[in-house]
């Protein structure tokens, strides 16, 4: 597709070079990945790229390059291939991959999933309500990877949960061109922020809730919320949102007419759940709809989890599924991976792994586990390096008030040194008078706390879930805690 025809309508400012030229080889951010015939946007500030990555990019054969600014390398000056210039290289980026892969959302049901703690428990749900329920083909795109039911689909190793524009239009016209109907995918604060949803056509938009979390990226709760509000300020045609949050009256506010709600606390809520009883297999509750009451059941246990499945249910409904037969489906969906994950030693000990990194999805985890806990309740977790510092001590005061014993470890440490990690969670912890240990090596911290741990005791492993990596320096190394749990427990 040439150049022209992906910016046409776009304000941009062609510097020099033929905007005639055909891209064949896709848009990309990393100066590493193009090849012959790609787009190359270079987005200031990127790792992989940026104005600095221009160069390297017409090396590996970039045919076009979209610039912010004029300052460019000698080469791209020099006028070897067409430049153009544009106000906001983000934005200017999320339409031409959306145009360069014929606009793939518009031919599948995208949801999208924003909110600080359930995005990836709700995607997996909806994904699996949608294929039992009524045989959906569906693709899902998060913090887990990318793929189409239990297919994944190969791409560059990653952290973001929602990937960059180019890629996020990549994997929605593969998911197009192999007969997916459906869509769900999380969208995060800096995703929506960086305006790497904007041209995805979201049919429904997904709230689960606001607690404090990423403030190293937006500064206060107030910036926070208002990149998550982002979905809802015209980039979805529906919502889904939680009205025990406070934050689901302002997304009202926006979308008059055009959400739907849910809630356990909320008594006017669209779809409610009452009578929850919760044990170690998981949570029965009763739901409430349009006047009539359903018997529930998920495996997983938790109030947090019967609220992730009432957003399920909404959200799948609005896709024009059976209410029935979704929650029916409801109760025979396979675990998510990383989610309150369960695995019994050799020994008796129940261990669970989950992705709680948060303060309010700590306490909410660890106060389920304490619901049906017959005997000790060890933790072992840390928290993520360059990230907000704040809330450490929180997160060691919630661990110690519902723990008999926990273990501080690394998390992602980062760029940071792992021990004065663990020194800013050690106040919060020490206030609650629970005893811990340090032991910044993760495998060593889970192999302590098994040892620790007698038959009927419950270990949580928390923090970081599925995960298949640990973030040191720049380095991805690999790391998953259910796996290393299970090495441990074959010795």
């Amino acid at each position: 597709m040439k150049l022209s025809a992906l910016l046409d309508g776009y304000d941009h400012h062609v510097l020099h070079g033929d905007p005639g030229v055909p891209v064949t080889a896709g848009v990309t951010f990393d100066a590493g990945q193009v090849t012959s015939g790609s787009l190359y946007v270079a987005v200031p500030g990127h790792e992989e790229g940026g104005p600095g990555g221009i160069s390297r990019a017409l090396e590996r054969g970039a045919v076009a390059v979209l610039a912010e600014g004029d300052a460019l390398p000698g080469e791209a000056a020099a006028g070897r291939v067409c430049v153009v210039r544009v106000a906001d290289a983000r934005a200017a980026a999320s339409l031409v991959a959306s145009r360069y892969y014929g606009d793939p959302g518009r031919a599948m049901n995208v949801v999208a999933i924003t909110g600080t703690n359930g995005k990836t428990s709700v995607s997996y749900m909806i994904e699996s309500a949608l294929r039992l329920a009524a045989g959906a083909k569906v693709g899902v795109i998060g913090t887990s990877g990318s793929r189409i039911g239990i297919e994944p689909i190969p791409m560059p190793r990653s952290v973001l949960s929602t990937p960059e524009s180019p890629d996020l239009q990549y994997l929605l016209g593969h998911m197009r061109d192999r007969g997916t109907s459906s869509v769900v995918l999380e969208a995060t604060s800096m995703g929506l922020l960086q305006q790497r949803l904007d041209h995805v056509p979201v049919s429904v938009g997904v709230f689960t809730n606001l607690t404090q979390d990423h403030l190293d990226d937006h500064g206060t709760m107030e910036h926070y919320k208002h990149a998550k509000l982002r979905l809802f300020a015209g980039l979805c045609e529906r919502a889904v949102v939680n009205a025990d949050d406070p934050v689901g009256a302002e997304i009202q506010a926006l979308m008059p007419g055009a959400v739907t709600t849910y809630g356990i606390d909320a008594p006017e809520a669209d779809y409610r759940a009452s009578d929850l009883v919760v044990d170690a297999g998981g949570t029965r509750f009763t739901l409430h709809h349009d006047g009539r009451k359903y018997p529930a059941a998920i495996p997983i246990p938790g109030r947090f989890s019967v609220s992730n499945a009432l957003a399920t249910l909404a959200a799948c409904h609005l896709l024009g599924h059976e209410l029935p037969a979704l929650v029916e489906a409801l109760d025979r969906m396979p675990p998510t991976p990383g989610r309150l994950e369960r695995f019994t030693t050799a020994q008796g000990v129940c261990v669970i792994v989950d992705y709680a990194h948060s303060p309010d999805s700590l306490e909410k985890v660890l106060a389920t586990v304490r619901g049906f806990a017959t005997g000790s309740v060890i933790t072992v977790f840390g928290c993520g390096g360059d990230r907000d510092i704040t809330k450490r001590a929180l997160m060691g005061e919630i661990a110690g008030r519902f723990s008999d014993l926990c273990v501080l470890t690394s998390d992602n440490p980062r760029n940071e040194d792992p021990e004065t990690i663990l020194d800013q969670i050690v106040p919060g912890l020490t206030s609650t008078g629970t005893p811990f240990e340090r032991v910044a090596d993760r495998r060593s911290a889970i192999a302590h706390a098994l040892s620790a741990a007698q038959e009927g005791d419950i270990v949580l492993v928390a923090g970081k879930g599925s995960e298949p990596y640990q973030i040191v320096g720049d380095r991805l190394i690999a790391f998953d805690d259910m796996t290393v749990v299970r090495e441990l427990d074959a010795l």
